[in-house]
């Protein structure tokens, strides 16, 4: 089975409340159906990075984020995948304020991730910065993860 990164940004639709907003609404229902028929056909992990991300914020919310997590394998947040999102944090890859998300890339780059599985499409899932940061994952010895949406990971 193919070995998929779940980013914070899947969590968080995964379980908030319903928006108002008709697009952040499409990819919560996207989000919902991926997890109710999908993920039995990849295997799952997550990184401390998101399980801490997930703990921050509203009590409630936290704690409904933290218990979708509770079973899933948790990657290492390992040396070699900080110097690696240093590096991925440079002008056309990474911003420099935008560091979390670099390490997010390193960690399932360096774990030998199949996909990363994001509704981050700023900086993350973004055509742009992934034709860099895949250059840069290169050029250090790693394949970067195939990076995108739950509705893009659909099988079909």
């Amino acid at each position: 089975m193919a070995r998929v990164y779940l980013e914070i940004s899947f969590i968080g639709y995964l379980t908030s409340r319903l928006s108002r907003d008709l697009i952040v609404a499409g990819h919560q229902q996207i989000t919902q159906e991926w997890w109710d028929t999908r993920r039995t056909q990849f295997e799952l992990y997550i990184s401390r990075i998101v399980i801490d991300e997930s703990g921050a914020g509203d009590e409630q919310a936290a704690g409904e984020r933290l218990a979708i997590l509770r079973d899933l394998p948790v990657l290492q947040l390992t040396p070699e995948a900080v110097e690696l999102a240093k590096a991925l944090v440079t002008p056309g890859a990474f911003p420099q304020e935008c560091q979390e998300d670099a390490l997010h890339v390193a960690v399932a780059a360096v774990n030998g991730m199949d996909f990363l599985l994001t509704w981050n499409c700023r900086h993350i899932a973004n055509a742009q910065i992934g034709r860099v940061a895949a250059s840069i994952c290169e050029a250090e010895g790693y394949q970067m993860p195939v990076i995108c949406t739950p509705e893009e990971l659909t099988g079909e």
